[in-house]
């Protein structure tokens, strides 16, 4: 059994991100300027923000905070993105999910600008995506398929099960993973909750990638020998024995998957890492567009 360490490789991802940065202003060119707008005081929402603001520093990256109140309309929080799809100097643009009840996720994510949608949730990306055109990958994903790269691994005719169908993570994934790319060209199976004979369906599988949001779901007797898996699982449990009162568990009973499997992501410091390496990427890239 071998890790994935996600950690690992965003390192080596900003270390490339803070070299072309340098090399932007040497030249005289725009720095990247991620804008991340958080509403509330989601206490996750909050450790997420600050890591992607943090990063954006350690690359050399312009970034700007907007915190908006729990109660902010749903025309005011429309009105802030419009004013930063219109800004110039802004490449990157992302609001941190979920928001809340009152405003509607989906019209968010319409109205920023496809071209500054550096999370990749546009309808325009994702059809783009789809279609194998060049667009902004959604971030967890896309951090993976680096990730796969990084350990030069060769997904060529592997089946590929993915557990979660989410726009953000399942849908995407699978799009990735089924397209005619190294990594890529695996066949795709997707599970759901509504999915029969899921353990025999993950038995068959040469990769598991678990993005259901159910701690230890996939247990050891769901894992043939062998198999890579890739945690996406991120969730809070209490946890009295630590100072927080909480620890963080993935989606896997790592402790006994990862005894079976060739691969494995470790939670944390797996996938999380890797989708703010992601976002990096996708803003850097939306920048040089412009440039």
């Amino acid at each position: 059994m071998k890790i994935l360490d996600g950690k690992n490789v965003a390192q080596a991802v900003k270390d490339k991100l803070k070299l072309d940065v340098a090399q932007l202003a040497a030249e005289g060119k725009k720095i990247p300027h991620l804008a991340a707008v958080l509403v509330g005081n989601n206490g996750a929402s909050e450790t997420y923000v600050a890591a992607k603001v943090k990063a954006c520093g350690e690359v050399g990256f312009k970034s700007t905070m907007i915190r908006l109140e729990e109660d902010v309309s749903e025309n005011k929080l429309l009105d802030k993105i419009r004013e930063l799809n219109n800004d110039p100097d802004v490449d990157g643009i992302l609001v941190q999910l979920p928001l809340p009840e009152h405003i509607s996720d989906e019209q968010v994510i319409y109205t920023i600008e496809p071209g500054k949608d550096v999370d990749g949730f546009h309808p325009e990306n994702i059809g783009r995506l789809v279609q194998g055109l060049p667009a902004f990958v959604p971030a967890t994903p896309h951090g993976i398929m680096l990730m796969l790269e990084h350990y030069k691994i060769d997904t060529k005719g592997m089946h590929a099960v993915i557990i979660g169908r989410s726009n953000i993570v399942g849908r995407p994934m699978s799009i990735l993973l089924s397209s005619n790319s190294n990594p890529g060209n695996c066949t795709v199976t997707i599970c759901h909750s509504q999915t029969k004979n899921m353990k025999e369906i993950c038995l068959q599988a040469d990769i598991i990638v678990a993005a259901l949001g159910k701690p230890g779901f996939v247990t050891a007797d769901m894992v043939k020998e062998g198999a890579i898996i890739i945690d996406v699982g991120i969730t809070r449990v209490k946890d009295s024995t630590k100072k927080s009162g909480f620890r963080l568990r993935g989606d896997v009973d790592y402790e006994n998957a990862a005894q079976k499997s060739s691969w494995i992501t470790p939670v944390p410091g797996g996938v999380g890492p890797m989708t703010i390496a992601a976002l990096l990427k996708n803003t850097y890239r939306s920048c040089v567009l412009k440039n």
